[in-house]
């Protein structure tokens, strides 16, 4: 990599050392190894680090690949868990959605929802005002986010937009809206920052065991093509819909295991669905659905059915988006919404835990862990609002086992409270003040307020780092030779140093978003990323290829209208 931009590419994430982790990995055992590097796996790494353990993290994948950039991006309390009387589900992700938000302002922030209620819909209004007075309670809700019920003519007033037949008024309360793969890769930097070892692109291809005992796995690295013998104490396998493949690969799959499901989200530019109030509602067949605005976007998901397909490339059907489509038409019939108007859609896998009988909508998303007579231990269903809870909860297991080995005390969590990468801002009653005292030293940096802003708002109490960057480019022509925007060749420097980013697809999808909320803005600079990363990390022509056909699929797939399975 050519040395002209004078930048530090030595971060702790950074995609430039990767080989240097997987061989510091495999020199010495630690005492906890983690498959998975989706917001499970992230949360029990910073769990794990912040009380000391030596921990290591390897993904097959780049960071939130999987399910943890494919959610509804959501951290929020399960309303709808009510109906299902998962009481103690509600109660525990209600609280940890605040201390989410708490630990990462800047990735988190609060949501008002409407909940419109109809003439022989399935909530009415005394069940709403009931239930929601008992999610206040259950979730610990701060007095001025706490429900309250509104009129039919308040609920058009908040968006206009909405059905007029039967409308009885509705429920406005408040739930949280994030960015999924922000908050994974914020958490794993925060790891990071503690002394955890994480690599992308580094998949399990074998375990090792002495004994009968796990001791170890062989890892493969699927960019530099090498295999590194890791030695850890214990092994976490929270690998999301890879769970039972892992439990496969360890001999010890029985008992219960996963059904996957899947999810579809649809988004349509302001222009042709003007939303400006979030909306959980009645699909045509009773489940509910969410509708959010989202800079200058509208988002609408979920859908909720089995899912045998490829596991890492889950894809919207006709049929699921039909469902959105027609759910969509029902809630908001004056759009007249089709096809020609879904700019970009994803689909997820959810890894829940089987239940016979059951359809998809109502299996629980209790978290479990299994324990196999190998030591291998297997994490599986859960929520994204849970993540570090449910980390706790592995880590608890983890100490456990290392004192009952006579190899040191168990110490508690302290994760309740502890900022996660960028949310070192004063809380979040003092985030707009940081972001609005920023923007100065943004300009200072030769961005323009606009680009100051949005840099301090995505990246919180880092900014200061993208802002050094920045004014680097003051000495280095690499950005103007690139025709790339200062702001945009920030975030890719930056993406790439100090968040493991190795191919485009992983800057445009997890670390920025764009290419389900700006997609004209990536297929305008597309090109041009593409041309700067291939000199920063010194692609062969192969390489180049490769990674150019994978960013065409990943736009083609997140566009095009697929056909019936």
């Amino acid at each position: 990599m050519t040395n002209e931009t004078n930048f530090e590419w030595n971060g702790s994430l950074s995609a430039l050392n990767r080989m240097e982790r997987l061989s510091a990995m495999s020199a010495e055992p630690v005492d906890l190894l983690i498959i998975g590097g989706g917001i499970t796996g992230a949360g029990i790494a910073l769990d794990a680090v912040s009380r000391g353990l030596r921990t290591a993290l390897v993904e097959m994948q780049d960071y939130a690949a999987g399910t943890s950039s494919r959610s509804t991006k959501l951290v929020h309390g399960g309303l709808r868990y009510l109906k299902q009387f998962e009481i103690g589900v509600v109660a525990e992700v209600g609280k940890e959605r605040a201390i989410v938000y708490e630990n990462g302002p800047h990735v988190t922030t609060p949501e008002r929802m409407l909940l419109p209620l109809y003439k022989g819909g399935t909530f009415g209004p005394l069940t709403t005002s009931l239930g929601l007075r008992v999610y206040d309670f259950l979730a610990g809700v701060k007095r001025e986010e706490r429900r309250r019920m509104v009129s039919a003519e308040e609920a058009l007033r908040l968006e206009p937009l909405l059905n007029k037949d039967g409308l009885l008024g509705g429920g406005y309360y408040v739930e949280y809206r994030t960015d999924d793969a922000r908050l994974t890769i914020e958490v794993l930097k925060k790891a990071a920052e503690l002394g955890a070892s994480s690599v992308n692109y580094a998949g399990a291809e074998a375990f090792r065991y002495e004994g009968g005992k796990l001791v170890g796995a062989v890892i493969r690295d699927a960019i530099g093509g090498g295999a590194y013998n890791v030695r850890a104490k214990t092994i976490v396998n929270a690998a999301g819909p890879w769970v039972d493949e892992l439990r496969e690969m360890d001999r010890s799959k029985r008992g219960k295991t996963l059904r996957l499901t899947k999810g579809v989200h649809l988004v349509f530019d302001r222009s042709r669905f003007p939303l400006g109030q979030a909306i959980y509602f009645d699909a045509p067949d009773g489940r509910m659905v969410f509708a959010i605005p989202r800079d200058g976007k509208a988002y609408v998901g979920t859908t909720d059915t089995v899912y045998e397909g490829d596991i890492a490339n889950p894809r919207p059907t006709a049929e699921d988006r039909r469902y959105l489509l027609h759910a969509i038409d029902r809630m908001f019939p004056g759009l007249r919404l089709n096809e020609a108007d879904v700019e970009s859609s994803w689909a997820g896998v959810r890894p829940l835990i089987y239940q016979e009988g059951k359809l998809p909508s109502d299996i629980s998303r209790r978290d479990e862990i299994f324990v196999s007579p190998s030591g291998l231990l297997s994490i599986a269903g859960g929520k994204l609002t849970g993540y570090r809870k449910m980390a706790e909860s592995v880590v608890n297991r983890v100490e456990q086992r290392l004192a009952n080995e006579g190899d040191g005390r168990p110490v508690a969590s302290a994760t309740k409270r502890l900022a996660i990468s960028g949310g070192d801002v004063g809380g979040s009653h003092r985030f707009e003040a940081y972001v609005q005292a920023s923007i100065a030293e943004g300009v200072a940096s030769g961005l323009d307020e606009r680009e100051s802003e949005h840099l301090a708002r995505r990246y919180g109490s880092n900014a200061a780092k993208l802002y050094a960057i920045a004014a680097g480019f003051g000495r280095a022509e690499w950005a103007s030779r690139h025709r790339l925007p200062i702001g945009l060749a920030t975030e890719l420097v930056y993406a790439i140093s100090e968040e493991g980013v190795c191919k485009p697809e992983d800057f445009w999808v997890r670390r920025t978003g764009r290419l389900y909320f700006d997609i004209a803005y990536v297929r305008q600079w597309e090109a041009h990323i593409h041309a700067a990363m291939r000199e920063l990390l010194a692609w062969s022509d192969a390489e180049c290829e490769t990674y150019r056909q994978e960013m065409q699929r990943a736009l083609q797939e997140a566009t095009s209208t697929p056909s019936d399975d």
